[in-house]
C-alpha cells in the first residue's frame, strides 16, 4: 500500500480486515458435505491478497454518497469469483504455476481434480452469497447479479482467459491484447465498481463516470502487472518473475517496451482520475488508489 496517504491506508486496512472476517463467516454458514473440498476452498480464499475487488465495490458505493460497508456481502462474493479464477488459472492446463501469494498453488497441495472442484464451488457459492445481500431491493439485486455474472462469464473474465490461452506461443496485436485484458482482468474490476454504484443507487451520470474510471483502472492494473513481471521482486510478488516471457505471452512490455509501457500506464492513470472530476472528496480513495498503481510492488 506504499503511495497511499495515512488516512487511506487505514481505510484499506480496516476494510481488508472486514472482508477477511466476512469471508470466514460465509464459508462457515453450513457444515461442508466434503471436508477436503472445504479445506481446498479455504486454502486459496484465505491465502491473503489485497482484497482489491471488494474494496473497490465498497469505495464506489462511498463515492455516490452511500455507506460502502453496507455491501460487504456482495463485495466478498466478488473475492470468491476472483479466487476461483486464480485457482483455475494456476492449473497445469492453463498457466501451470507452482506458487501464488508466496504459497504453493491449490493443485500442488490438493491435486488437479480437487483444485478444479474448489474453483467451481467458490464460483457457485459467490452467487449464493450475493443472494444474502441486505440494504437493497430485489430489482437492484437482480441487476447486480446480472452485472457480475456477465463480467465473470464468456464475454468477460472467462472469455479473456480463453483468448489468453489461445495466444500462448505467438505474438498478438495490441488490439487483441486490450481485448483479452478487458475480459480477463478488467471485467471484474468493472463489475466491482459498477455493482457498488448500482447497489448504492447511483445516477446514470455517476454510473457512467465510475465505468470510465473502472476501465482506466483495469488497464492501468494490467500494464503495471506486466511491468512487474519484468522489474518486480519475487519475494513481494509471491511468484516467480519472468513467467510471461517463459510462457511466450504477449504483454504491454513485450509488444512495446518497458519505457513505453510505463508511459502508457501513467497516461491511463491520469485519464481514470479525470473521470472522477464530477465527484467530491468522497471519491478521494478511488483517486489515490489508481495513482497507487504506478508505485505498487505486488
Amino acid at each position: 500500500m506504499r503511495g497511499l496517504n495515512t488516512m487511506l491506508k487505514e481505510i484499506w486496512k480496516e476494510r481488508q480486515q472486514l472482508v477477511e472476517k466476512q469471508l470466514v463467516k460465509e464459508l462457515e454458514k453450513e457444515p461442508p458435505l466434503d471436508a477436503r473440498l472445504a479445506e481446498s476452498m479455504r486454502y486459496s480464499l484465505m491465502a491473503g491478497g489485497k482484497r482489491l475487488r471488494p474494496i473497490l465495490l465498497m469505495a464506489a458505493a462511498d463515492a455516490v454518497g452511500a455507506k460502502g460497508t453496507d455491501y460487504l456481502t456482495t463485495a466478498c462474493a466478488l473475492e470468491m469469483i476472483h479466487t476461483y479464477s486464480l485457482i483455475h488459472d494456476d492449473l497445469p492446463a492453463m498457466d501451470n504455476d507452482d506458487y501464488r501469494r508466496g504459497k504453493l498453488t491449490n493443485h500442488k497441495v490438493f491435486g488437479d481434480g480437487m483444485a478444479v472442484l474448489a474453483g467451481d464451488a467458490l464460483l457457485t457459492l459467490a452467487f449464493e452469497v450475493i443472494g444474502r445481500q441486505q440494504h437493497t431491493d430485489p430489482a437492484t439485486l437482480l441487476r447486480t447479479v446480472q452485472e457480475i455474472s456477465t463480467a465473470a462469464g464468456m464475454n468477460g473474465m472467462v472469455g479473456g482467459q480463453a483468448i489468453d490461452l489461445e495466444s500462448e506461443g505467438h505474438r498478438i496485436s495490441m488490439e487483441q491484447l486490450r481485448k483479452m485484458h478487458m475480459g480477463k482482468t478488467g471485467a471484474l474490476f468493472r463489475a466491482a465498481l459498477r455493482s457498488g454504484a448500482i447497489l448504492a443507487g447511483a445516477s446514470e451520470k455517476q454510473l457512467a463516470a465510475l465505468t470510465a474510471y473502472a476501465e482506466g483502472f483495469g488497464l492501468a492494473f494490467q500494464i503495471t502487472d506486466d511491468i512487474l513481471d519484468v522489474t518486480g521482486d519475487e519475494a513481494l510478488i509471491g511468484k516467480p518473475v519472468g513467467s510471461d516471457l517463459r510462457n511466450e505471452k504477449s504483454t504491454y512490455v513485450t509488444l512495446t517496451s518497458l519505457e513505453e509501457a510505463q508511459r502508457l500506464a501513467k497516461e491511463t492513470v491520469d485519464a481514470a482520475v479525470a473521470a472522477l472530476d464530477g465527484f467530491g472528496p468522497e471519491a478521494d480513495f478511488l483517486r489515490q488508489l489508481v495513482r497507487y498503481m504506478l508505485e505498487r510492488k505486488n
